[in-house]
């Protein structure tokens, strides 16, 4: 290190500071979208008249963007709302700053902020934020995974279900009218050999709680990086087997379940 050169980071501390700057900014996002909430909303549609995106999504991700660049201003961005920036310092944040929007429309608590943040391409950290639930989801790495919630903070834990007629699970399905039917002729197949299915809206949401045990395993397709980065990360590192986030435009379904359900399920999934 030369005279006055600052001294780099090492990688425990590169994470630390990306989990500290994480935290805090879903907890800003989260505040901005919970507490300033305005009575009408400005809805418009994206990819469909059912794909719908609100002022306060590109807020939300404005917010989150200007903290990021304010502490790392080489770092790079990918976010639903249309932040791109390829970055040089081999960081990148993938942010979704209101995942569940329709939720949100419909005053449904099922929403929050997902942000991940990747390291040479592979995820370290991953926040998801859902004020309205007050419940924060964090995910480090090989470090594991935690909830925090107003009774505390508690590791997360994947179910240990082992029969699938016994497994609870969340779906969700597409914008696009063909894809919904497509999804839901699947799911005629799939219903009647698990205990229930419930639908969230929020695919952060979905896979934080199947790293909380809360349901055995999400399965949906055609998701986009910002939609399952974090949560990914959360329910993998309490211990949950996830596939499809590597590429999840083009795999076909991303799915996360508890370890003793994977084959059974992966068989049923690729049959239908």
């Amino acid at each position: 290190m030369t005279p006055g050169e600052a001294p780099h980071d090492t990688p425990e501390e590169l994470i630390d500071g990306l989990l500290s700057l994480a935290e805090r900014c879903a907890q800003a996002a989260g505040s901005l979208l919970h507490d300033e909430r305005p009575t009408v909303l400005e809805v418009s549609a994206k990819s469909s008249p059912t794909d719908v995106v609100t002022q306060m999504d590109r807020a939300a991700e404005d917010l989150l963007s200007r903290m990021i660049l304010t502490e790392r201003p080489d770092d790079g961005i990918l976010g639903e709302e249309g932040a791109a920036r390829a970055g040089t310092s081999g960081v990148r944040w993938v942010i979704d700053p209101l995942d569940g929007t329709t939720n949100y429309v419909y005053g449904l608590p099922l929403w929050c902020v997902s942000i991940a943040a990747e390291v040479d391409a592979q995820t370290a950290v991953g926040v998801v934020h859902a004020p309205a639930l007050g419940l924060t989801y964090v995910g480090v790495a090989g470090r594991g995974s935690l909830e925090r919630s107003r009774r505390g903070e508690r590791p997360l834990a994947a179910s240990t279900v082992v029969d699938l007629q016994q497994a609870l699970l969340s779906t969700g399905f597409g914008y696009d009218s063909e894809q919904r039917r497509r999804q839901a002729e699947a799911l005629v197949e799939v219903a009647p050999r698990v205990r229930d299915v419930r639908r969230l809206g929020s695919a952060a949401i979905e896979l934080c709680w199947v790293a909380a045990g809360h349901t055995d395993a999400y399965v949906e397709s055609r998701l986009h990086p910002w939609d399952v980065a974090a949560g990914a990360l959360i329910a993998r590192e309490a211990g949950a087997i996830v596939v499809g986030d590597a590429d999840p435009i083009l795999a076909p379904y991303v799915m996360a379940c508890a370890p003793g359900i994977y084959a059974s399920l992966t068989a049923l999934l690729d049959r239908s």
